[in-house]
């Protein structure tokens, strides 16, 4: 399997860990020193994604992603993508669009996602 599909395969194992909460799943698609800034800037780490995941503060009920471009340098991968989910959080379901980057790293053979960044997928390109 190439690097591309390798990582094609970690994000939509990812999408499916997300919804099932599956901790293991979780532990290897996300780096130990994984950290996510949201639309609004605040950060969160893996042990928080799963906390949220388990406790069931967070539930991911569907994910699609409507886009993904991933840009290869040896070791190393920056992944480029928007999603469209429905998410419950507090009791209520919504849908969320979103665009992301992503950083992607092999260690040991193996792909890893080490660091996310979301935007809000509802507004303009700001260009």
């Amino acid at each position: 399997m190439t690097d591309d599909e390798q990582i094609t395969s970690l994000f939509q194992a990812g999408d499916r860990a997300l919804i099932s909460a599956d901790v293991n799943e979780l532990h290897r698609i996300y780096a130990d020193d994984y950290i996510q800034y949201d639309e609004s800037g605040h950060s969160s780490t893996r042990d928080d994604l799963i906390r949220k995941l388990t406790s069931g503060a967070v539930r991911f009920l569907s994910m699609t992603s409507t886009g993904r471009r991933i840009r290869l340098f040896g070791d190393f991968a920056i992944v480029h993508g928007s999603e469209e989910d429905v998410v419950e959080q507090d009791g209520r379901q919504s849908r969320v669009r979103y665009i992301y980057m992503d950083l992607v790293i092999k260690r040991d053979g193996k792909w890893q996602i080490v660091g996310s960044q979301l935007a809000d997928g509802l507004k303009g390109s700001g260009f």
